[in-house]
């Protein structure tokens, strides 16, 4: 069967669920690395990887929806809960702008205690302070939370959000996009449908958005081509996509760990980038996540149909929650690049290029 994908990549035809299974289960991993690594060239012809300078603190670890795979939050009350006022997230973009970040990615849990008006400062001060950065701030669930707690419509949040001049948003939140899944691991978070009517109402209005994908726990193959198909024809209908990053569960310390006690490996990994480079055939860029998969997936990653390396991450709390730790800097970015074989080449939220190294 590989074969007959191959024919249907090289010449542009879309690929179907069968074939989908298909390259989770049954592909040989190298033919299957191989055969992404030629679309991926033929859809991002030169050999630069890109990357972006970025933090991804969190504003509140306070959150009322129990999901299953989070060792980060605190329900209301807890005495490790905690909420940062608008002064204290903005010294920490702040550092991350000394650091020469372009792009802050701001999360946190779902704290019905906070008001809109917090979330629209946090955006306006970012951008009246700090210019030079994007605001890459609030997941489509910590949007349904402000609606919530509003009173408004998503639509409405969006538009206040865009007025205070946010421009994207993170795709984080997304698990997997199963009906199956989130029932069984976020049945607080509602299913595939409050996760892409975000993202939908976003891209109309023309904001743009990463997809992502985290697997690894109760998922099926059949669960990760529902995933696929919610996307590629969310990107059909609007184009808001900019990259698809997906990243293994890590169960440390969390509610799913009972059953689930290992993580998935960089086989599982590099099968899932190849395959989704494939059947997305409507996204540009596929995101090598380095953070979550160690320095030395991500550099093969770069082999299996990947051209992008991630960020920076100078803060991310949420993995770290989990015993789950890697860091970097810009000069092993570059240098990890380079040894990997291909040019590094640093780009903005949007994937306009600041410069080469």
């Amino acid at each position: 069967m590989l074969d007959r994908i191959a024919d249907k990549a090289r010449n542009g035809k879309r690929l179907d669920r069968d074939e989908g299974r298909f390259l989770l289960a049954e592909a040989g991993l190298l033919e299957l690395g191989a055969l992404a690594q030629e679309v991926r060239f033929a859809r991002v012809p030169d050999k630069r990887v890109t990357f972006v300078i970025d933090s991804n603190p969190n504003y509140t670890n306070v959150c009322i929806t129990d999901c299953q795979f989070c060792a980060f939050y605190r329900k209301p009350g807890d005495p490790e809960a905690w909420t940062l006022t608008v002064d204290e997230v903005l010294t920490k973009i702040e550092f991350a702008a000394s650091k020469g970040a372009t792009t802050v990615l701001l999360q946190g849990g779902h704290n019905p205690a906070l008001p809109l008006q917090y979330y629209l400062d946090l955006v306006t001060e970012t951008r009246r302070r700090f210019p030079q950065v994007t605001p890459h701030f609030f997941t489509a669930s910590e949007i349904q939370t402000m609606a919530m707690v509003s009173h408004l419509t998503i639509g409405d949040v969006l538009d206040r959000l865009w007025e205070a001049g946010q421009r994207t948003i993170p795709g984080g939140g997304a698990e997997i996009l199963s009906e199956r899944v989130r029932t069984r691991i976020e049945p607080k978070k509602g299913g595939p449908a409050a996760w892409l009517d975000v993202h939908r109402d976003a891209h109309r209005r023309g904001f743009k958005s990463t997809a992502t994908m985290m697997y690894g726990h109760v998922e099926t193959p059949d669960d990760v081509v529902d995933h696929w198909e919610a996307i590629r024809e969310l990107q059909d209908a609007h184009g808001g996509f900019t990259a698809f990053v997906p990243w293994s569960f890590k169960p440390g310390n969390t509610l799913l760990e009972k059953w689930i006690k290992h993580y998935k490996g960089p086989n599982a990994y590099l099968r899932m980038l190849a395959a989704s480079r494939l059947y997305l055939d409507n996204f540009e860029h596929i995101q090598a996540s380095w953070f979550s998969e160690g320095k030395r997936a991500g550099q093969i990653a770069l082999h299996f149909g990947a051209d992008d390396w991630g960020g920076t991450l100078f803060e991310e709390n949420v993995h770290k929650a989990a015993d789950y730790v890697n860091t970097i800097t810009v000069e092993d970015i570059t240098a990890l690049i380079r040894e990997a074989g291909f040019a590094p080449v640093q780009r903005t939220t949007t994937y306009e290029i600041v410069k080469a190294w």
